[in-house]
């Protein structure tokens, strides 16, 4: 009797013979340590040094002091948010290296409890209880395969995928710098008004609006749009600020 193998999806040759799935699409690295901070400082860079930039320009100072407040800014956020970022994310982690360590512990100390615990788990799932003892007890018997299970089910987390502070301060120091240097740039090749400035930082909110849209799966122009507008109102209101303390300092 001869047994006919279907396959399970329309991909290679290779997988209609065998029958087995291959799949067809990725998925994006969503738990590096990287996006947030550089997406964040990139975006505040930009928004605030822009803004900064603005307020002193609406208290009628001239081209040098707002061409070098523009610079302070740039160095004093940029290492602002490389610091900050290191200090969260290297925080973030000796918590949950602690937390680590606490659920290793109890797996050397209680190693029959630790197991009944994840078979609970996987019952609460809808496993049957003897297969759930049985999975659970063939998982536990690496100990850091166990941990890495416990993490993954008590905690959520990966402990081999820990975010990494020296990456998170790099990216955040970088990202801000880049955006903050945008508005500066024109007065650093000779531009004397704040007209330039204004148009190369606008056009810079559209495009990292539209840039995180690709991360993000968002519409581009919406983002774009969204960012601009929003990076608009802020340098609008500090100008204003300026124009109004200018005058009452003035």
């Amino acid at each position: 009797m001869s047994t006919v193998i279907e396959s399970s999806g329309t991909g290679s040759a290779g997988a209609e013979d065998t029958g087995y799935h291959v799949p067809h699409h990725t998925h994006r690295d969503v738990n590096g340590g990287w996006l947030r901070p550089a997406v964040f400082g990139a975006m505040d860079g930009l928004v605030s040094n822009f803004a900064l930039m603005t307020g002193v320009a609406g208290g009628q100072l001239s081209s040098h002091t707002i061409v070098l407040t523009g610079l302070a800014g740039l160095a004093a956020g940029a290492f602002s948010m490389a610091a900050g970022e290191y200090t969260s994310v290297a925080s973030q982690r000796e918590l949950v290296e602690a937390e680590l360590e606490l659920e290793r512990l109890e797996l050397r100390r209680n190693p029959h409890d630790e197991l009944a615990e994840l078979a609970k788990l996987y019952e609460s799932r809808g496993v049957d209880p003897e297969l759930a003892h049985e999975v659970a007890r063939q998982l536990s018997r690496d100990p850091e395969q166990a941990l890495e299970i416990h993490a993954r089910e008590e905690l959520g987390i990966d402990p081999s995928d820990l975010p990494s502070p020296l990456v998170a301060a790099v990216s955040s120091f970088g990202s801000f710098a880049a955006g903050a240097l945008l508005p500066v740039l024109p007065y650093l090749l000779g531009a004397s008004r704040l007209w330039p400035a204004l148009v190369l930082a606008l056009l810079g909110l559209f495009l990292c609006g539209a840039v995180v849209a690709r991360v993000t799966a968002r519409s581009w122009w919406f983002s774009g749009l969204r960012q601009l507008v929003l990076g608009a109102a802020a340098a609008g209101i500090t100008f204003l600020l300026g124009s109004l303390f200018g005058h009452a300092i003035g």
